[in-house]
């Protein structure tokens, strides 16, 4: 397994957040953190990320502890993609080299220049690597920022819903890209995301908190209909469309 998580407890003040989460991602994986909004997703991330520190757990990446590294360390292991991000005057080109600054000495060398010359051709943005992000559409900002981890050279992405605000033919689009990402690069992925039809069509395991605890953790064949109910509160059901699983309220 690339990433090996257990136990990992987080409270705010007195109240309870994440209770005991853990679970295992191995190579070429992609995992979806499901449940309702305010059930811990986003701070689950953030405490692998090292944005906050849990209270108790760990989170192995290639069998070195997370939750215990300085954040430098942690930004040269793991890529985040965070569900919101800051406005910005620099350029494409220019925001994505941000993501070197993990491995960067005094100044900018050749090598990281070459770093962000592919992670551009691989998002197909190279034809706009001098164009302000704040220009951009939606979809390609959210490339953009995806661009600005991958250029981290990191062993797993951590995505906060990454197709938040955006139409469907983007949100394919940049989940695609993920599942391109994660399998021509032997990394894995953690995806924070709220829908269901999108994880199951490119997710293979998909983990549901509720009640501040891993409610189930299962791989795609194993999903059931009973599950996501219990969840959402809302009765499903699973079916077959164009040769897909799909999710159906009823």
């Amino acid at each position: 397994m690339i990433l090996d998580v257990s136990g990992v407890r987080f409270r705010y003040n007195s109240h309870p957040v994440l209770d005991r989460i853990g679970f295992a991602v191995g190579k070429s994986e992609i995992l979806a953190v499901l449940g309702v909004n305010g059930a811990g997703k986003s701070t689950l991330l953030k405490c692998l990320n090292g944005v906050i520190r849990p209270q108790a757990g760990s989170a192995l990446l290639d069998g070195e502890d997370l939750l215990r590294m300085e954040p430098p360390a942690v930004a040269r292991r793991v890529g985040y993609v965070p569900q919101r991000h800051a406005d910005t005057r620099l350029n494409v080109y220019e925001a994505v080299l941000l993501g070197r600054m993990p491995h960067m000495g005094w100044r900018v060398d050749e090598a990281d220049h070459r770093q962000v010359e592919t992670v551009l051709r691989r998002m197909g943005l190279s034809h706009m690597a001098l164009r302000p992000v704040r220009d951009l559409s939606g979809g390609e900002a959210q490339k953009v920022v995806i661009a600005r981890a991958l250029a981290q050279s990191p062993r797993i992405l951590l995505l906060d819903e990454p197709t938040s605000n955006l139409d469907l033919k983007n949100q394919l689009e940049v989940m695609g890209l993920i599942r391109e990402i994660v399998d021509d690069n032997g990394l894995s992925a953690v995806i924070a995301i709220h829908d269901l039809n999108l994880a199951l069509r490119f997710a293979d395991l998909f983990l549901f908190i509720k009640d501040h605890q891993v409610y189930s953790l299962v791989r795609k064949a194993d999903l059931k209909a009973g599950t996501i109910a219990a969840v959402y509160g809302v009765p499903v059901v699973l079916g077959e469309m164009a040769g897909r699983t799909v999710v159906v309220p009823v």
